[in-house]
């Protein structure tokens, strides 16, 4: 699988993390129009999409500063569909229905790029999960896992440790499918 290519965009991540006003006033400029329209055609005020506009902003600084946000598709789709999944969520809390016009069905950018930012979504939700239940792990298995993942090869690792290499590789199993079902335990919890 090849690794995910950083988009040019990242500039906008990186202008929001260094509270860069010139690249901040782009993103109002360039996408809260959209985020408005959707907003307001969604049982939505113009205060609402503000507020949405502002917290999808906040998310991804979050994102970008405790999670190492890459993008790896154009910020403008991953914004909306951040700010779309806000707005729904506010609308079930609000107990209306839900979306009538799409934000996609504004937007000329294409159905591929949708899905990229879906797909970086997916990824850092993923990834964050999986920081999670690892952290979860107890000390001597997450030190295997670390240890596991390097470029020593198993004996190396075994002889490191002070175990034999058949206890390593079991033991290895072992919290690798902890881990595993940790993740898959709790992914719906998380939305993946």
């Amino acid at each position: 699988m090849a690794a995910n290519v950083q988009h040019a965009d990242q500039r906008y991540i990186e202008g929001l993390l260094q509270n860069k006003s010139e690249v901040i006033t782009e993103i109002y400029e360039r996408f809260s129009q959209k985020v408005k329209g959707f907003v307001v055609q969604n049982s939505g005020s113009v205060d609402d999409a503000a507020d949405i506009f502002q917290e999808a902003l906040v998310d991804i600084y979050n994102q970008a500063k405790y999670k190492q946000l890459i993008l790896t598709c154009p910020f403008e789709p991953y914004l909306l569909l951040i700010c779309k999944r806000k707005w729904l969520n506010e609308l079930k809390k609000r107990g209306r229905k839900g979306v009538t016009i799409d934000i996609d069905e504004q937007s000329t950018i294409g159905e591929d790029t949708f899905k990229q930012a879906e797909d970086t979504w997916h990824d850092m939700q993923q990834a964050h999960l999986f920081k999670a239940m690892f952290e979860q792990l107890g000390d001597r298995c997450r030190e295997i896992i670390q240890l596991s993942l390097g470029t020593q090869s198993q004996e190396e690792i075994a002889s490191a440790l002070g175990v034999t290499y058949g206890y390593l590789r079991k033991k290895k199993s072992e919290c690798m499918a902890a881990l595993i079902a940790a993740v898959k335990s709790n992914a719906k919890k998380w939305g993946i």
